[in-house]
Order: C-alpha cells, then structure tokens, then sequence
C-alpha cells in the first residue's frame, strides 16, 4: 500500500514533533514514523532526564503555542553559580540583573514528551507507530520510504524527507551519511537528589579535573544531577552503594545545599562530540541529535536543535507559500548553510569548555580562574555571558 505527503518526519520525539507542530499552519500534508509506542516514550527512564531549556527556547515554544500548560510544571533558573573544585574563582549569573524573569527553566524530558503528543492527538498529523523505515530512495521528484508498520509493510512517498530519528539515526545510517566524532573519554551520571536547603531557583555548574558538575533545579527541594566523571570513576561509583555515591557527590559538591539525599536511579551514559558530516542527501535533511550530539556541560543539545526545528520550519513554510518544491536540493542546500554559523559556535563554545575545564592543569587552572574571578566582577561580560546561556546567541 501506498501513501502519499508532502513531508516525512522519521523521528517522534522531541524534535520531530516540535517541527510537526511547527508546520501546522503551513498546508503541508505530514507524516510522521515513530519506532515506539506512545506508553513506551511515555515510561522510558530516559523521560525523567531534565532538560535545560534557555529563555529563547521558552519564546519559541511559546510562539508555537506549546509552552502553554508548561508553565505550571516548569521550575524558573532566576540564578546561575559557576565554580571551580578547590579553586577561588566563580562568578554568578542574575535574571533580574538581566531584566529578564528567568535565565531559562529546567523540565523532565517526559513532561515536555507527553505535553506534544497531546497536542498532536487534536492535529492533523498522520502517525505511523510503532513503525520503522527499512529503506529511503530520493528519486527526481519524490522520496521514497519503505517501513514496517506492525505486520505490514508499506511504501510512503513525501517531497521531503526529515530524519529527527536521534543519535542512532537510522535515516543518516540509510543514507551512508557519515560523522566525525571526538570521545572524551568521560561518562555522565545522571540521578536526582534531594536537597536539605533550597535552591532558591538557583543552577549550578562546578567544574572538576573530571569533568563538570551541574544541579539543576526541578522541584521544591530537589535537583537533576548530571556528574561528569571519568569512565573509570563512573565504574566505580556505579559498582558501589548509594551511600557511597552520595559521599562521593557531597564531597564533590559541597554543602551549599545541606546534605543531598537520592531520589531517583543513578544512570550512566558516555560523552562524545558527535557531528554528521553533512545534513542534508538527495531530499532529505537531518536535524537534532541526528545531525549533532553535545556535551551536557552548557546544556545546550535540544536547544541548538529546536533552532534547527524552527529555521527549517521557517524554510518550509515560504516554500509551500509560494508553491515551491520543498524538497529540491537548492533550498535545503541554502537551510544547511544557513544552520552552519549556529552549529559551529555553539559546538565550538561547548567543546572549549570541556577542554578548558576538564583539566588540573596548574597554569591552565590558575588562568581559568582568574577568568571567572574577572568575569563576576565585569557586568557588560556577565551580561554576554548570561546571553548566551539564554539562547540568544545570534543578537
């Protein structure tokens, strides 16, 4: 059986989703294929991984009509503490230094998750899932996609192809697009904690000879913990008790907080910089985590690919205005370079970090801070700092 759209998004998730919904005032007939079920998204221990979303990104949900109803769940970042283990430097980032009601908000991966599948129930968005394409041809008009859907298999066609499939990007895989890869040879522990003091809506990023430590708040009381530790640290915390872990990460951290309790699965997960040589192959495109993996330590993986959601979106939109062929090469050409300024800076700024904070160095620490001691005392730098970590890193 055959079935035809304007556009094919392989990918539900966060970032399909977001550009399904995006696209919905646009006239675009769309598709989207989805490996697993809505329970198993829903229930995935993945989904309590708490994600960082700068204030740009909060305007653009807003602007899409999805962060109504988010509101309610989200947890404000009104204040930002940097630090350095065992060293005297550190700066702060304010809102209300920056006129702004919060620097970002901080929400669980299966609030946001479950918020657009509702909003995708009322659309007019085909879903095929669970389903999962086995085979994706561009030919000069159309793109051809092969899928299994339960028992059957099907054959959809679409003017584009958009593969928002995550890390293991089957789409990239089937078109042969390759990656160039850094492995920092560093494993992020994620859990949550319970704190003895509030946060005070307070994020906090401390960096180690190991990598950084950020607490990010999320509920009265609590915080998501992602711990950047080397392979063999993380083996070994893992191997031992909560009790042991919570010694280790109070040791590491302080207590600014009191004392910090666990109150979720401590799960581990390796650290590499991953970018897809290309985004773009006959008519298809890739975006999100199928076309970059970031390092945790700026948070800033799902913001750089909402941007690459809505610029696309955008793209799209004036094309299918105007009655243009949303999938002819020169048009996706020009959103590829479009989104390269973007992706270089934000992947520049993230890598630095790593390399200039992961490391007990003398000289390179004493350098760093006497950096950050500087930059604390320097509000027009505060200021651009606090920027970027906003998301607004194009003004």
């Amino acid at each position: 059986m055959s079935h035809n759209y304007d556009l094919l998004i392989v990918g539900g998730g966060l970032t399909g989703n977001c550009l399904a919904l995006a696209l919905q005032q646009s006239g675009l007939t769309i598709a989207i294929v989805e490996a697993s079920h809505r329970e198993q998204v829903v229930n995935s221990p993945a989904g309590e991984r708490a994600l960082a979303l700068a204030a740009g990104t909060v305007e653009v949900l807003k602007n899409l009509g999805i962060w109504a109803g988010l509101d309610a769940i989200a947890t404000p970042i009104e204040h930002i503490h940097v630090s350095d283990q065992g060293h005297f430097g550190k700066t702060r980032l304010s809102a209300k230094k920056e006129g702004v009601a919060a620097l970002g908000y901080v929400i669980t991966a299966r609030a946001l998750e479950t918020h657009l599948l509702n909003l995708l129930a009322d659309s007019n968005v085909t879903h095929y899932c669970p389903a999962h394409i086995t085979d994706l041809v561009s030919q000069a008009n159309e793109v051809k996609a092969t899928l299994k859907h339960a028992t059957e298999t099907l054959s959809l066609s679409a003017k584009l192809a958009v593969g928002a499939d995550g890390g293991q990007s089957s789409v990239r895989d089937l078109l042969s697009i390759g990656q160039s890869k850094i492995d920092y040879q560093q494993t992020a522990l994620v859990t949550t904690v319970t704190t003895e003091i509030s946060h005070q809506y307070t994020a906090y990023e401390r960096f180690t000879a190991s990598g950084p430590l950020a607490l990010l708040p999320i509920a009265v009381n609590q915080c998501s913990v992602v711990w950047t530790r080397t392979h063999q640290q993380a083996q070994t915390l893992m191997q031992g008790s909560e009790e042991e872990f919570i010694t280790a990460l109070q040791h590491c951290f302080g207590y600014r907080l009191g004392v910090l309790q666990l109150s979720a699965p401590i799960r581990a997960f390796p650290l590499s910089l991953i970018r897809a040589d290309q985004l773009t192959a006959g008519r298809t495109v890739i975006i999100g985590n199928a076309a970059h993996q970031l390092h945790p330590v700026a948070g800033q993986g799902f913001n750089l690919g909402l941007r690459d959601v809505m610029q696309l979106a955008d793209y799209l939109t004036v094309l299918a205005q105007h009655g243009k062929d949303i999938g002819k090469a020169d048009y996706l050409t020009a959103y590829a370079h479009a989104r390269r300024q973007d992706h270089n800076k934000i992947i520049h700024f993230t890598d630095s970090l790593v390399k200039l904070f992961s490391s007990d160095n003398l000289p390179l620490s004493f350098v760093r801070n006497c950096g950050l001691t500087l930059l604390d005392h320097q509000p027009y730098m505060k200021s651009q700092l606090a920027r970027h970590a906003m998301g607004w890193v194009n003004d």
